[in-house]
């Protein structure tokens, strides 16, 4: 099984730049899954029903989530209906949507975990023990077990990484919007990052506008964050390779901005 998992898409320059990308690497790397994590997708922010729909049309087979899950108040009407979605699963029970799905990919079924950090995060429960119990459910039924974490230090991305070593085909961690090039298949054969990167507007500030960020730094006061629609767009992603046991093979990193031009 080989998954392109491509990093958080931030607003329309992010969807533009998928658009405009996951053709070729569809055709490029032949992926049996597709994932994005889409927790900025709209405007920055959450994901509306709209821009959900519209990603499965441009080839998305998968979503997760992360601490913006509920940005844009829309989500509560769908969330429960979204068959390819999941946010994290340490959120309280009482959160709508679900942190695990199964999938079937052809002949064989894949579960995909959604878990969120706790150090400078939102309150959540324990992603580890959240974890545990999942991936005992999930291994009822599949032997490939994807992670998405979503998580701001790297220690702690790190420990559920080595946490997870052998339980699981890979851990890649997400929320930081800075691509890690630190891609390894870890001792028990489980492919890890500590993060993947996002999609988003490249010229800016983890794909905010610059001069509004740059200000708070220098006045410490507050100021409203501005994603642009418009300009250069920077791709961050990972193509993994799993063996038939559901142990990675390898992982490797695909980064595509003016610089890096896709070849």
């Amino acid at each position: 099984m080989r998954i392109l998992f491509i990093g958080d898409i931030v607003g329309k320059v992010g969807r533009q730049t998928l658009e405009t990308y996951l053709p070729k690497l569809k055709q490029h790397y032949r992926p049996t899954v597709t994932i994005v994590n889409a927790e900025n997708a709209a405007h920055g922010k959450g994901l509306t029903e709209k821009i959900y729909k519209q990603l499965l049309r441009q080839g998305v087979d998968f979503m997760t989530m992360g601490n913006h899950t509920y940005g844009q108040r829309e989500i509560y009407d769908f969330i429960d209906d979204a068959s390819r979605l999941v946010r994290p699963a340490n959120f309280p029970s009482e959160a709508p949507g679900v942190g695990m799905r199964v999938i079937n990919i052809n002949d064989k079924k894949l579960a995909v975990i959604n878990l969120q950090g706790r150090s400078f995060m939102p309150m959540s429960d324990d992603p580890f023990k959240t974890a545990d119990q999942l991936i005992t459910q999930a291994k009822k039924e599949t032997d490939f077990i994807f992670v998405d974490f979503h998580a701001e230090t790297t220690s702690e991305k790190y420990a559920m990484g080595w946490y997870l070593d052998g339980r699981v085909s890979a851990v890649v961690g997400t929320h930081t919007h800075i691509q890690t090039s630190d891609e390894r298949v870890l001792t028990h054969e489980t492919a890890y990052i500590t993060d993947v990167g996002m999609t988003g507007y490249y010229d800016g500030i983890l794909g905010i506008n610059k001069d509004e960020v740059i200000k708070r730094f220098i006045t410490s006061l507050p100021q409203r964050h501005v994603v642009p629609d418009e300009g250069r767009g920077i791709l961050s992603g990972v193509i993994i390779d799993l063996k038939s046991d559901g142990t990675a093979k390898s992982i490797s990193r695909i980064l595509i901005n003016d610089d890096h031009p896709f070849s």
